[in-house]
């Protein structure tokens, strides 16, 4: 049965620590929903109700380009290996880049990750638990290092000219901001 809490509690802030993958949803307000799979050690408990987590380039910026709009964001965690649980924070993001006042206090809280494009800081109004008692096992066997590698293959400059061509609107044609001057 679903509970709903208004903060992460400690024995939650201790379950989303152990993930190795979350899920990350948003929508804009017209538009297709986008739901990625997120890991590398890329999320983390701010306070009871805060979370960020580090953006890697993608093959699309759907998030950042949500965010811009709307702010509504869904992250999803699921327990693959212990006892069944599924984990939804629902809330207000925002998308932190390195031109930003706060990026550098963000930051210090990540492993430095070739690729990085941003942080997506979560206020998280609402927490949901449910069961899980369908979700499959799972046994964790690392992180892939495909995109690290492409990463620093590309140099800052290539990344760079990446996110150019890439990332500035979303499939739906919304700015992303990843570019934009303050």
């Amino acid at each position: 049965m679903a509970k709903f809490y208004d903060r992460l509690n400690p024995e939650l802030q201790t379950f989303i620590e152990a993930q190795h993958i979350f899920f990350v949803a948003t929508a804009p307000t017209d538009g297709r929903v986008n739901l990625s799979p997120k890991g590398m050690d890329a999320l983390r408990v701010i306070s009871e109700s805060e979370i960020a987590y580090l953006d890697l380039t993608g093959s699309g910026n759907e998030t950042a380009a949500h965010l811009l709009e709307n702010s509504r964001i869904t992250i999803m965690l699921c327990s693959f290996a212990e006892k069944p649980l599924i984990l939804r924070l629902y809330g207000q993001g925002q998308a932190i880049r390195p031109r930003d006042g706060d990026w550098q206090e963000y930051l210090s809280l990540f492993p430095a990750i070739a690729g990085t494009r941003q942080i997506v800081r979560v206020k998280v109004e609402s927490v949901q638990t449910s069961c899980g008692f369908a979700v499959p096992f799972y046994e964790f066997s690392g992180d892939r290092t495909v995109l690290k590698e492409w990463a620093e293959k590309k140099g800052e400059e290539g990344v760079y000219a990446y996110w150019q061509e890439k990332n500035q609107h979303s499939i739906d044609g919304l700015p992303t901001g990843l570019l934009n001057r303050q």
